[in-house]
């Protein structure tokens, strides 16, 4: 039998799923030899993905998922997540999207959008999820990569129209210390003096009347058509259906109703710029 190392599957991402891995091959009294003649790696790459020191392959993880009749939490659901720097499932596709629609509608609680971050904002979150294990730095560091290419495409020759609505909890949960959420302010009051772009905030005042309890993202397509993403602290899900994303757009334009207007919406930032509640 390969060695078989200690695991700490506190140590990150993919040392917690070489512990899941070697419980369930445990589970049904494998040894590591026996796990390689039930898929297409060997021991060798078995224990090397055990121990943390190699991700799974897609093919491998595809194959552990056979293997070991996974519909959930599956083993290819955790490839797409180490690959895309922790991104939640389903996102990918949406970016993909994302890049070419003509409208963008966001909502947005807690966090400043991805799209309107500045990189110090973006870096801040990403190494707080660092230090708690959530992410690897190398995972952050192309999650920003990522956050930018997003950010890039928004400057093509025909760039989107650009419809905002923020939480008020965007802008008073402090992200990164005084000098990163003063940068994100001036960054959020010239993202709101844009041509292509409409920026509101959702007040707390706004109480029962806010229609939506998650992130929600509406993409208008050259062709007319739409496609929305939402997503959970889990997972996202991209949307196609004509007759669920019609309910969803109707809920988007009572909440643009009830939203701050542009205006108000600066002298809002203005305020919390200056930690005024």
């Amino acid at each position: 039998m390969v060695n078989e190392a200690l695991l700490d599957a506190e140590r990150g991402p993919r040392e917690a799923l070489g512990v899941k891995l070697r419980q369930l091959r445990k589970a049904r009294g494998w040894t590591q030899e026996d796990l390689a003649d039930r898929s297409a790696y060997s021991a060798t790459h078995i224990s090397a993905v055990e121990t943390g020191r190699k991700p799974p392959t897609l093919r491998l993880s595809r194959d552990l998922d056979r293997i070991f009749e996974l519909s959930e939490d599956t083993f290819e659901r955790n490839f797409y997540s180490l690959r895309n720097g922790a991104l939640l499932e389903g996102f990918a596709a949406y970016a993909k999207e994302e890049e070419r629609a003509v409208e963008i509608r966001l909502f947005q609680i807690g966090l400043v959008p991805g799209l309107l971050q500045t990189p110090a904002y973006a870096r801040a979150l990403a190494e707080a999820d660092v230090r708690r294990g959530l992410i690897t730095e190398a995972q952050a560091d192309h999650r920003l990569a990522y956050l930018a290419k997003r950010q890039a495409s928004l400057e093509r020759q025909r760039p989107p129209m650009l419809l905002v609505i923020m939480d008020e909890s965007c802008l008073r949960h402090w992200v990164g210390g005084d000098d990163v959420m003063h940068e994100q302010f001036d960054a959020l009051a010239a993202f709101a003096a844009r041509r292509n772009a409409v920026l509101q905030v959702a007040p707390h005042t706004m109480g029962e009347a806010r229609p939506f309890n998650l992130p929600v993202n509406l993409l208008t397509m050259a062709d007319g058509s739409h496609v929305g993403y939402a997503e959970s602290q889990a997972q996202g899900h991209v949307e196609r259906e004509p007759s669920r994303l019609l309910s969803i757009r109707a809920s988007y334009h009572h909440l643009m109703a009830e939203a701050l207007s542009a205006s108000a919406t600066v002298a809002l930032i203005n305020q919390a710029r200056k930690g005024k509640q």
